[in-house]
């Protein structure tokens, strides 16, 4: 067996210490990986003919029954260099005896991009040192030499002022150094290759808790195989045919096969996670040896409720790293289930961080149950399993893949505020001298003038509604102030450490400012840049990606294999082309397991959410079918608007002319609370003596992700087509994809199916259940609309105001027969 560790994190796992402090720039620098690769690749290419960049280096710690495999890239060696280097260093730190001035050696260089003054530092950090005389050891094994230098470089990446600190080591010393270095790492790498054998041995003889539903078992053997063949896949599966399980479980058997690495099980919702950490937990009870965490957010796990993460602020901050070793070895050894409750169980009595302890839990977790961002987010994503570009033996299923396109699309465009840059330049100036007069506030407050002119000027270029731009040259002004900016405010963070309110607003700021920058970094073809104004009347300026495919194309190439499912991915070739598919990779539609007799659809050939149409005599008429369809049979209902105001209206309606004596209706309300959310999904649960009409919003809270079995919902009443908003951002996507044709179907019509498919989802949850879905607008009496319909629709029954309760009443009266 093989175990595989990188050099950055060997080092940085044994050899932190002292307090959690997130107030370094290190530490909240999104943006600091790329510019430090420039400042990497400048540095390289000065560096001369006789020095090799970017050099693979690894080493196999050898064991009885287990192999260490360290490995990692050295930012550069300088081949032959003259011992001369030493004598020309900023600071003489030598280890051993300095040879005779004739000497020539190899010199491993390590590069490390800062915001700090690199002319008051006085050593290099002790992990950086660590990482260079790791790759300084491999190189003499891998080479048989008798002594090597090491040269830490560090670069100021807004000055790029350049400061060195020269070693010169013998193989000998190195060899031990990483002999102790080892040592410490030898009870990690026990307990991984003991819990391999236990986890490998368990998942082979573990078998398939259920009888096989209709061709699950198929399934299961055609994902299997795209392990194997290490591809990507898109599976669009009804609800009910046990989507979450037929993953997981060949995904398992194929790490059983000490194939796989590592499992992440990515979703959007929080009910979807529970739902496979439940899965994991019933596979545990038919004898899966598994360690399992399920990520939760950082903000929801804070003991003090807010995170900031700095030994002023926060206890467990203080001291953290002394004890989180402790903690995690503790907690490994004996859970297996790492749940939120038992991570702050366990935090709080060492007085670590949770959110910090989870995170250190992943690295030694079989699957890893979290949300999207985890992979995909450009600042949030697991940096310990995705930094760098060698691709590892990572499986992700990717649950309710069908988010992930509006996801990525967030993730992957930035916003800048003209009014937030004004905020801030009143902060400083308003801020008493004494605590903000420091040596960078007016190169910020310069800066700051100069990314307000240039807003200024683009917001003259804009008309009422907004300014499409398609290069960055067309806001290049703007671009080389902001750069500007970012490193003031940077050089500012590295160097004050100390909180404040004043450091708090420039802090977040920072925040918004960096997710801008990395993003210009990515500009290409599949963005716009435009401006535009908010409700309030703030102006901005947005970099749009338009088509996020080839970002969630190059993440999920971190692992060897992707299963992309939902209920609904219709039309597949939409979301395999936004979701990063190769035309090579495959796309299955599985069965549905109901019998369709439970299942009535109907389509109104009388009603429409058209906007020109809207009005008291079509509110009146959906309200009447409403009631109609529910007078059929009591039980719990879901109506579905395309808005408030149109739910509201009707809504009105049904309270006035029908009242509440046979039927309870209630609205979903905007913007409503955890609280409010958590009692109007309860009310589902009563059964009462009357019928329950809830008004919801198609695409909302209530419209997926929510589990309403059996009785607890027996229909869903669909107004509309779910068209999103005409305007702003949606008539940017429509004339991007009009280069090919796809304008409308891609910025309208794709997106407003997939939230009806999604509402009509919420009935039929379980084998046993049985329900109606109404379809409340004659546009789906278009094939242009009907031809996506999932496959199980079958033969909709078309109806009007005069024939829906006879037609629905038919379906129930069929189904008791």
């Amino acid at each position: 067996m093989e175990i595989h560790i990188s050099v950055r994190n060997l080092v940085e796992f044994l050899m932190r210490s002292g307090d959690l402090d997130n107030r370094r720039i290190g530490k909240v620098s999104d943006n600091a990986m790329q510019e430090g690769g420039k400042i990497h690749r400048k540095l390289q290419r000065a560096a001369g003919s006789g020095y090799e960049a970017e050099v693979t280096l690894s080493h196999i710690w050898g064991n009885p029954d287990y192999d260490v495999v360290v490995e990692g890239r050295a930012d550069g060696v300088f081949q032959r260099e003259k011992l001369l280097f030493l004598e020309q260093a900023d600071a003489l730190l030598f280890a051993g005896e300095i040879p005779g001035e004739d000497v020539y050696l190899n010199v491993i260089d390590e590069i490390k991009g800062t915001y700090k003054d690199v002319t008051k530092m006085k050593a290099p950090h002790p992990v950086h040192l660590a990482q260079a005389m790791c790759y300084a050891f491999f190189y003499v094994q891998e080479y048989t030499l008798p002594e090597l230098g090491v040269q830490m470089t560090y670069c100021n990446m807004d000055s790029e002022e350049i400061r060195y600190f020269r070693f010169f080591y013998k193989a000998e010393e190195l060899e031990k150094w990483y002999s102790d270095l080892m040592s410490q790492y030898k009870k990690w790498a026990d307990f991984r290759f003991q819990w391999e054998q236990i986890r490998r041995e368990s998942i082979q003889n573990l078998h398939f808790p259920y009888d096989y539903r209709g061709k699950q078992k198929e399934l299961m053997g055609a994902l299997y195989q795209t392990f194997l063949a290490k591809k990507k896949v898109f599976l669009q599966a009804p609800t009910g045919v046990g989507k979450t399980i037929s993953t997981i479980y060949p995904a398992l058997k194929y790490m059983g096969q000490e194939k796989g690495e590592k499992l992440f099980y990515l979703t959007a919702k929080t009910i979807t996670r529970t739902v496979a950490a439940d899965t994991f937990d019933l596979l545990r009870n038919k004898g899966l040896k598994i360690k399992t965490l399920l990520l939760t957010a950082k903000d929801k796990t804070c003991f003090l409720g807010k995170a900031e993460c700095n030994p002023e602020a926060c206890p467990y901050a203080k001291g953290h790293f002394d004890r989180i070793n402790d903690a995690l070895y503790g907690l490994l050894t004996e859970e297996d289930s790492f749940t939120r409750e038992r991570i702050e169980e366990h935090a709080g009595k060492f007085q670590v961080c949770p959110y910090e302890l989870a995170l250190d839990l992943s690295s030694f977790s079989d699957a890893v149950v979290c949300d999207y961002n985890y992979l995909f987010d450009p600042h949030v994503y697991l940096k310990r399993f995705f930094e760098g570009c060698r691709r590892r033996e990572y499986i992700f299923l990717i649950d309710e893949a069908h988010n992930l396109v509006e996801r990525g699309r967030e993730m992957y465009s930035a916003t800048l505020i003209k009014e937030d840059i004004l905020a801030l330049k009143r902060e400083i100036e308003g801020a008493e001298p004494g605590s903000m007069r420091f040596v960078h506030s007016d190169a910020i407050l310069r800066y700051l003038n100069r990314c307000n002119k240039d807003m200024l000027a683009l917001k003259k270029e804009c008309d009422k509604e907004y300014k499409v731009y398609k290069t960055e040259s067309d806001i290049g002004k703007l671009c080389i102030s902001l750069t500007g900016l970012h490193g003031k405010i940077s050089s500012y963070l590295e160097e004050n450490e100390q909180s404040g309110p004043v450091r708090e607003k420039v802090l977040e700021f920072y925040f918004k400012l960096a997710h801008f920058m990395l993003m210009l970094e990515s500009l290409d073809e599949n963005y716009r840049i435009y401006t535009s104004f908010t409700e309030n009347g703030d102006f901005f300026c947005k970099l749009l990606c338009v088509n996020p495919s080839a970002h969630l194309r190059d993440c999920m190439e971190r692992g060897i294999s992707s299963v992309l499912f939902s209920a609904t991915l219709l039309p597949i070739q939409y979301y395999k082309g936004l979701l990063g598919a190769t035309e090579e990779e495959d796309a299955y539609y599985v069965e549905s397991v109901f019998e369709p007799r439970k299942r009535g659809i109907f389509i109104a050939k009388d009603t429409t959410s058209v906007y020109t149409e809207r009005g008291e005599e079509m509110y009146r008429r959906i309200a009447g079918e409403v009631k109609a369809v529910m007078e059929c049979k009591k039980g719990n209902y879901m109506i579905f608007f395309p808005s408030y105001r149109f739910a509201g209206e009707v809504y009105r309606i049904c309270q006035t002319v029908y009242g509440e004596e046979d039927t309870e209706w209630i609205l979903q309300e905007e913007n409503m609370p955890e609280e409010s959310r958590e009692a109007f999904l309860n009310r589902f649960e009563e059964q009462g003596e009357k019928s329950l009409g809830a008004f919801c919003i198609m695409g909302g809270i209530f419209s997926e992700g929510i589990d309403l079995k059996g009785d607890s919902l027996i229909g869903a009443i669909i107004v509309g087509n779910g068209l999103p908003q005409t305007g702003g951002e949606r008539d940017i996507l429509k004339e991007y994809f009009d280069e090919d044709g796809k304008g409308f179907d891609y910025a309208y019509k794709y997106p407003g199916l997939n939230k009806v498919f999604q509402a009509a989802g919420r009935v039929i949850r379980t084998e046993q259940d049985a329900g109606v879905v109404v379809l409340l607008e004659r546009r789906f009496l278009r094939s242009e609309y009907n031809r996506y319909f999932p496959r199980e629709w079958q033969q909709p029954v078309i109806v009007d105001e005069s024939t829906v309760g006879e037609a629905v009443r038919r379906f129930w009266d069929r189904l008791e027969e």
